[in-house]
């Protein structure tokens, strides 16, 4: 048997099989034989190539379906080589690339009876007065004038504060802009910073901001921030968790009630990251992340297209459990999850996926695992473990 699975790998690398031993190999990966996976070990081993050459040659239409990339610019070849860097990695892949494409081939694509619309643009504004103004729906131009601010949002939907120089500013006037569910919204702050807000998140910042000698914001969800540098003012985010202090510096915090740990990545200059409750604190490089538990902080290398794949438009995940996935996937979509069998939490996915297609299209890349399935009533998403 094990000669025989070479000799047909051998004639596969060689692009010498038959339509017969083509089906034979294929029906081997689809009952999952360990030997087969042990010689796709030994193949990749030798010949580094090989995983680049399967997915280019053969099994381009899998990767399109499994691992479909909307980011302009990005190829399929590329996610691969990013994300599958070690032999047993690409393993798992070229197996999943077998096993899904002959679910494809032999089963019809599920249909959706209901659908859920992607999130979009979406605010609200809190004024130090207490009032409340819903970004989406105000028209461009000034919307609220207040303690010498002029706040506009311009035609693409950003809002922009203006300072007039003869007012005086209280550093207790506060400003909060929240997200809800299925929102997102992105904020240039006084100073000059610029913000990006993620689904069901807020921020809340002084109107002096541009002048304080400390540039304070509270942050509750999950945001990408470009600070503007300004050394004599540094630039803090408090977390319920931690503190985040920069001089100038882009990098993106994620801080959600319904996460265990605090996430905050680095893209550019340096921060220093203060646990909430200990006196630990830890300076971060570009390219690494800190995570905030109630044991500490730990700083490890990660890659930054996943991290902040949120604010470029779609989700990536590298390795990422379901239950961790769908909890991404409801704060945008504003769904409710519920588990008809709590093992499908536990299966592990790779991919990448638009933000802006329907729910259906990116439940349907999760199904062709072929180890969950999904019905959608409603606002809810029902998960089975097949």
């Amino acid at each position: 048997m094990e000669e025989r699975i070479l000799y047909l790998l051998q004639q596969f690398t060689a692009k010498t099989l038959s339509p017969a031993e083509r089906e034979e190999l294929l029906a081997m990966a689809e009952n999952g034989n360990s030997i087969l996976t042990g010689e796709i070990t030994k193949m990749i081993i030798a010949e580094e190539e090989y995983a680049a050459d399967v997915v280019d040659e053969k099994w381009n239409p899998v990767l399109n379906k499994i691992l479909t990339v909307d980011k302009p610019g990005r190829s399929p070849r590329r996610i691969l080589m990013n994300t599958f860097k070690w032999a047993a990695a690409a393993v798992v892949f070229i197996t999943f690339s077998f096993g899904a494409y002959i679910s494809l081939n032999k089963k019809k694509e599920h249909v959706f009876a209901t659908d859920v619309a992607p999130g979009k643009n979406k605010a609200i504004l809190t004024l130090a007065d207490g009032k409340k103004i819903s970004l989406s729906d105000a028209t461009t131009g000034d919307i609220a004038k207040e303690a010498g601010l002029s706040i506009t949002k311009t035609a693409d939907g950003q809002l922009v504060y203006n300072i007039a120089e003869s007012e005086n500013v209280e550093d207790t006037q506060l400003n909060t802009i929240s997200t809800p569910n299925g929102g997102e919204w992105q904020i240039r702050l006084p100073d000059g910073s610029t913000v990006w807000l993620n689904a069901a998140s807020s921020i809340q910042y002084p109107l002096n901001i541009g002048t304080a000698k400390q540039r304070i914001v509270k942050l509750n969800g999950e945001a990408y921030f470009e600070v503007a540098k300004n050394a004599a003012h540094p630039f803090i985010v408090e977390t319920d968790k931690q503190s985040v202090e920069v001089l100038g510096t882009h990098f993106n915090i994620n801080s959600y009630y319904d996460e265990v740990v605090t996430k905050t990545t680095l893209l550019e200059g340096s921060v220093r990251v203060s646990h909430g409750s200990t006196s630990q604190s830890e300076i971060l490089k570009p390219g690494e992340q800190s995570i905030v538990s109630v044991s500490g902080i730990n700083v490890k290398g990660v890659d930054l297209d996943e991290a902040i794949a949120w604010k470029n438009g779609y989700f990536m995940f590298n390795n990422e459990k379901q239950e961790s996935i769908l909890r991404k996937v409801a704060r945008w979509y504003n769904v409710e999850i519920e588990y008809a069998d709590p093992a499908a939490k536990e299966v592990m996915y790779y991919g990448t996926v638009s933000r802006f297609e329907k729910i259906s299209k990116v439940l349907t890349k999760f199904e062709q695992t072929g180890e969950v399935r999904f019905d959608i009533k409603g606002n809810k998403v029902i998960v089975y473990k097949e």
